[in-house]
């Protein structure tokens, strides 16, 4: 049900690094980890980019919104700066190029679908596309290849839809914050491996229902030992930290 690694980087540094940035991906590589969380928007040319908000100001020196720019815009704008001094001019990732270098170093992904509102079908379409690519050879070899393949994730049903559509053989989970009532049915919907969720809303009882049904259950965001212990009892499969500082790769 989850083949994947166990613990994984939170955006790439957790609170070691600015957010989705090859700063963070290397500060995380440097603590061990081989495996990292990201987010994915689409510029306004179509062009993926490594980026959560679709606002900028919060990671990105810059205002409006993602789809307002270019790919090539966006990268030369300071990602890092708003973290600390010594980060300044650290750049928004190009999607395709990030993933080539996560992949060259192995790194394994989870590469969440994050599109701005009206862009749902359009990332997820585009990421998987990309990701299938990617990963033709894998995808082709099958068996214990396809642990090697990222995994999409997203909150956009309609995002993972397309997903599936364009690119049938990516694996894909559903993130919910907290578990619908018909998490099961929206999960098979869309064939999902694993659901992905918030890891202060689970339940014993519910995380014994989705691995019951079948599925690799992910939590989001861990950044207490003891809580990470208590999920894995449960029998949580895997979770992502932005204490990567903390709780290290090998973590039991």
């Amino acid at each position: 049900m989850w083949r994947y690694p166990r613990i994984l980087a939170h955006r790439g540094g957790g609170t070691l690094a600015p957010e989705n940035t090859y700063a963070a991906l290397r500060r995380g590589m440097e603590q061990g980890f081989r495996a990292i969380e990201f987010d994915i928007m689409l510029a306004r040319d179509g062009v993926p980019v490594v980026l959560h908000d679709a606002v900028l100001g919060r990671t990105v020196n810059g205002s409006g919104h993602v789809h307002d720019y270019d790919a090539a815009e966006l990268a030369a704008m300071d990602a890092g700066g708003w973290f600390a001094q010594g980060f300044l001019g650290e750049p928004v990732p190009l999607f395709v190029e990030f993933a080539q270098f996560c992949k060259a170093h192995g790194v394994w992904m989870n590469m969440e679908i994050k599109p701005a509102p009206g862009f749902e079908r359009a990332t997820g379409e585009t990421v998987a596309r990309i990701a299938a690519a990617l990963f033709a050879g894998e995808l082709e070899e099958g068996g214990e290849a396809i642990g090697r393949v990222p995994l999409l994730s997203s909150f956009s049903h309609a995002a993972l839809e397309a997903a599936m559509a364009a690119a049938p053989r990516v694996p894909r989970a559903c993130l919910m914050e907290r578990l619908a009532p018909d998490w099961e049915r929206i999960a098979r919907s869309v064939e999902a491996v694993a659901i992905h969720a918030c890891h202060r809303y689970l339940t014993r009882e519910q995380a014994r229902a989705v691995k019951e049904a079948g599925f690799g259950l992910f939590c989001y965001t861990v950044n207490d030992p003891a809580r990470a212990r208590e999920l894995l009892g449960w029998g949580v499969d895997a979770f992502c930290t932005d204490r990567i500082d903390l709780i290290r790769p090998d973590f039991r």
